[in-house]
Order: structure tokens, then C-alpha cells, then sequence
């Protein structure tokens, strides 16, 4: 269930990506990477899998070698979501990559030669192959390094705009644009420039954010901020380590936002001393419970049998708690009590039955 945007978006240029509309003011698109060896197909397809079923509606691979590159071609065969290549340094891998069929491509003009870089343009026009420009503050051009004193956020932003105008004077239309760093104030300040001087569509991210605190943390300040200024057509919430776990973040941002609602919304009390009845279990069964659904609900756990209902009345469902019972509550009214080993079991049942009706209707 999508929601109407509150927040007015800037209108981009819309692109297609497989069959993922990107910009034109659609809803905004959740990106992730797989970081399994893109040689090992089996390893790399269950990864994707496991992304799809969390959310990821694009996906990108690493390409180190021709053999990976090589690989997309059975990757593709395997996975019902767009596949992006991500190249550095070696403009024959982006040229291999659109051969064996990638969707789109991410290439990082400040390793990769001016010439290069033209090349790959002309095989994209012929296959209409949409190519990410990923400006990053860890490999910008040495000229503007030394221009700007180090990867500033004018750094980042005239590096864009001069490789936006390579890509222009070539002809060449399908693009989207990235100018990612790890210093948050930093990305923020790059993308509102950037924003204000092209309607190509913005894939935003924090680069190189950290382990998953770290990185919900910085991802939701900076995509965040950014989106809440109508700014962003897809994102990414970069995490060290599993890629699955960036799906939650993305999600999260955007359903706080009212951006998207997608997948189970979680409202639970911090409990204090009136607390008697077990929420922070209780929540971590409901989140596993509901983890991958696609379908939204806002879902209220609570502490407190006096003050519960009233502080999540507009949940769609919830339970508010006393001693070792509670009370089931639906849009703020109270249904029935419910034993606090039941909680788990009565609260599926009805989210089912919600959603459920929901459907019919």
C-alpha cells in the first residue's frame, strides 16, 4: 500500500531502469548491493533473493574481473529484479557488462579515462543501458582535489556537472546521478547543489557509513534531510557486513517521512517503572514475525494498560499491557484482554485477518 506524497518531490526526469520507473515524481526506488563474489553465481543469486525478499527493488554488483562480468549473464537469467554493474578503473568491464546484458551500469568518471568514458556512452546509446555517474568523495578527480583543498561539497558538484556535460554533448540522456560521501553535512550540502542545477534523477546515499547503527544513524539524517526537502529519487542505506539489514533502514526512512508505506510499521513504549509485561521481547517476536512483509501496518506495543491505547490510537492494531495480561486494541478501541503468552499469536491472527480484509476490499 503506497501512500500519497505529503512532502512535494522536485520533479526529475524520468528514467527506466528494466522495468523500474526512476524519477518524474514515482515513488521513491530502495537500491542495495550484493557483496558476495559475483563469480560464484549460486552465492550471489541467493544474496539477491534474500534483498528482493526484504524490499530491494534494484540491485548492484562488483566487477572485478571478466569473469564477473561474464556472470551477469546467468545472474540475470535468475532474478526478477534489475541488475546494475559497478565498475572501476576498467572501461572493457562497463563494455562487457552491457554485452552480457546489464540494466544499467555505475561508473565513477574519476577513475576512469575522459576517452574511456566515451566509448562506454556510444555502446550505452545503441542499448539504451542507463548509466549511474557516481561522483565519490574517496576518488575524485586530482584536479579538483587540489582545486578545492580535498572533496568538498563544491568539489563533488563540479565534478558532476562536468561529466553531466560530457554525457550531454555526446547525446547521451539516461542518466542518474550520485555525489556520495561519508562526511554527512558534507553529502547534504553536495545534493542540494546539485539539485538546484539538473533535473537528472538523485540516487542518494552515505558512503561508507558503518556498521548498522552507525549506518542507520547517518543514513537517516542524510538521505533523510534530503528527501524531506523533496529531494531523491532512489536510495541506498550503505552497511558493513549482511546487505539484507539495509532494508529495514531504507524503509524506515522513508515510511517516517510518509514517503512510502511499505512493510510493518513497529510503534513500542521505551517501558519504565509501571512497565509489567515483557515489550522488548514482545517486540523482537513481532519484527521477526513481520520481517520482509510487504504490505503496510502500523502495529502499536505498549506498556501501559492506562495510558497505551490513547498514546498509539492511530495504530491499526496493538496491545497495551498490565500485569501479565493486556488489553487488545484496534484503531484506539479496546477488542478484548489477551493472556501475555497469547500476545504473539492473537496480534498475527488479527494482523492477518486486517490485511486480509483489506485485500477483499
Amino acid at each position: 500500500m503506497e501512500n500519497s506524497l505529503i512532502i512535494r518531490r522536485k520533479k526529475t526526469k524520468k528514467i527506466y531502469l528494466g522495468g523500474v520507473c526512476i524519477g518524474g515524481g514515482v515513488p521513491v526506488v530502495v537500491q542495495s548491493m550484493a557483496n558476495t563474489d559475483t563469480r560464484d553465481v549460486k552465492a550471489t543469486v541467493a544474496q539477491i533473493k534474500d534483498l528482493q525478499k526484504a524490499g530491494c527493488e534494484i540491485v548492484r554488483v562488483a566487477l572485478p574481473d571478466e569473469k564477473a562480468a561474464a556472470s551477469i549473464l546467468d545472474i540475470k537469467k535468475k532474478i526478477d529484479i534489475p541488475l546494475i554493474a559497478d565498475i572501476h578503473f576498467n572501461d572493457q568491464l562497463a563494455l562487457a557488462a552491457m554485452k552480457y546484458g546489464a540494466d544499467g551500469i555505475r561508473i565513477n568518471p574519476g577513475n576512469i579515462a575522459r576517452d574511456k568514458i566515451k566509448k562506454i556512452i556510444q555502446v550505452a546509446k545503441k542499448r539504451r543501458t542507463v548509466i549511474r555517474i557516481g561522483i565519490n568523495s574517496g576518488s575524485l578527480q586530482k584536479e579538483m582535489l587540489l582545486k578545492y583543498g580535498g572533496p568538498t561539497a563544491e568539489a563533488l558538484v563540479e565534478s558532476a556537472l562536468q561529466n553531466i556535460a560530457l554525457f550531454e554533448n555526446e547525446g547521451f540522456d539516461l542518466l542518474k546521478l550520485s555525489l556520495k560521501s561519508s562526511d554527512v553535512p558534507n553529502m547534504i550540502k553536495a545534493y542540494r547543489t546539485i539539485s538546484a542545477k539538473t533535473n537528472n534523477p538523485l540516487h542518494l546515499g552515505v558512503t561508507e557509513a558503518g556498521s548498522l547503527m552507525s549506518a542507520a544513524i547517518k543514513s537517516s539524517l542524510g538521505i533523510g534531510m534530503l528527501l524531506y526537502e523533496g529531494i531523491g529519487d532512489t536510495i541506498r542505506v550503505s552497511v558493513t557486513g549482511n546487505p539484507v539489514l539495509e532494508m529495514p533502514v531504507a524503509y524506515g526512512i522513508l515510511r517516517a517521512l510518509k514517503i512510502r508505506k511499505v512493510g510493518p510499521e513497529i510503534i513500542s513504549c521505551p517501558t519504565c517503572g509501571r512497565c509489567e509485561i515483557d515489550v522488548p521481547g514482545l517486540t523482537k517476536k513481532i519484527e521477526q514475525a513481520l520481517a520482509g512483509r510487504k504490505e503496510y501496518i502500523k502495529v502499536a506495543l505498549m506498556g501501559c494498560v492506562v495510558n497505551g491505547p490513547g498514546e498509539a490510537a492511530d495504530a491499526d492494531v496493538g496491545i497495551a499491557g498490565g500485569r501479565r495480561q493486556g488489553i487488545l486494541f484496534k484503531k484506539g478501541k479496546a477488542l478484548k484482554k489477551v493472556k501475555e503468552i497469547d500476545f504473539v499469536k492473537v496480534l498475527l491472527e488479527e494482523i492477518e485477518c486486517m490485511i486480509e480484509e483489506r485485500t477483499l476490499d
